[in-house]
């Protein structure tokens, strides 16, 4: 069935079942009418949507401004559709069942999918690989990668990023020494794609105290030029500008590595955050993870 049948029938039930009001009939048509809508740009038909779509949405709906309370409403009507394609033995099982609403007072970090930073990277690799390109301009293009790859790797606030010291690199570049605010230390590791990229890069930079030298006061890249730069990889990769900066970036990093299993302190000290509470802003994620882990494994869950 098409998108706006399975709306028609699931408004159909209510009307005829629950004895909903024209007013409420309305209101769930215009919430799933907006989820479709937001679905379509990820070219997912809803009947197949997953929780992380959904979750996906809810940060759409974060972004556009929407109070916590209209954002809840929204995942009420989504919840009730989704139970109603599952007692009809249209799929089976509750995408929304793991996914808490969203608490007032509480606004979700904005952050990027595992997709769009594939997207984003494959465009800097293209770009940097270029040898069609005069070698000025390849060169921005193999550093911006650089950038890239430290960013998303490491999760550094892009001062941090643009004043990274050559000094603080390791010999083998497996660890870099990061000064985050109030000059306080701490040690990140590397992967092996942005060890690599970071060892090629400096093989080819003259001497110098800074990775990304500048002619500026601070003798370093300004943190605008790079955000200017990240925004113009993006609108070249095809992704929405509006919603990619360097710190977006360092949410993605962040909210990647909790949603794969890594623990809630690790991510604190990684980010440098030097209260736990300031990285608690991902707890939902942690939320979501434990309740789609007790579903999913609980002998008694599935009964």
């Amino acid at each position: 069935m098409t998108n706006d049948q399975l709306i028609e029938n699931f408004l159909e039930m209510m009307s005829a079942e629950r004895g909903a009001a024209q007013n409420t009939l309305e209101a769930y048509r215009r919430d799933l009418g907006d989820f479709e809508q937001f679905a379509k740009t990820k070219t997912t038909p809803i009947g197949q949507a997953d929780r992380h779509l959904i979750q996906h949405y809810l940060i759409d709906l974060d972004e556009r401004g929407f109070a916590a309370t209209s954002a809840a409403r929204r995942l009420s009507s989504i919840r009730q559709f989704y139970q109603f394609l599952v007692a009809d033995d249209i799929r089976k099982d509750d995408p929304t069942r793991v996914i808490p609403a969203p608490k007032a007072g509480v606004r979700l970090p904005k952050t990027m999918s595992i997709e769009e930073v594939d997207q984003l990277f494959a465009q800097a690799e293209l770009e940097a690989s270029d040898d069609q390109l005069k070698p000025k301009a390849q060169l921005r293009a193999q550093k911006l990668y650089v950038l890239l790859e430290l960013l998303y790797g490491t999760g550094m606030r892009v001062s941090e990023l643009v004043g990274l010291l050559r000094s603080s690199v390791t010999r083998e570049a497996s660890m870099l020494n990061i000064i985050g605010k109030g000059d306080k230390e701490r040690v990140v590791p590397l992967n092996d794609r942005a060890k690599d990229a970071l060892l090629a890069y400096l093989s080819n930079l003259a001497p110098g105290r800074f990775v990304f030298p500048a002619n500026t006061d601070t003798g370093f890249m300004a943190r605008q030029v790079f955000a200017r730069d990240l925004k113009g990889l993006a609108g070249r990769a095809g992704l929405n500008t509006q919603k990619i900066s360097p710190h977006i970036m360092r949410h993605a990093f962040a909210s990647h590595l909790l949603e794969r299993g890594a623990d809630l302190r690790v991510v604190q000290l990684l980010l440098g955050h030097s209260d736990i509470s300031t990285t608690q802003i991902y707890t939902h994620i942690l939320d979501e993870r434990l309740t789609s882990l007790v579903h999913d494994h609980h002998p008694l869950a599935k009964e």
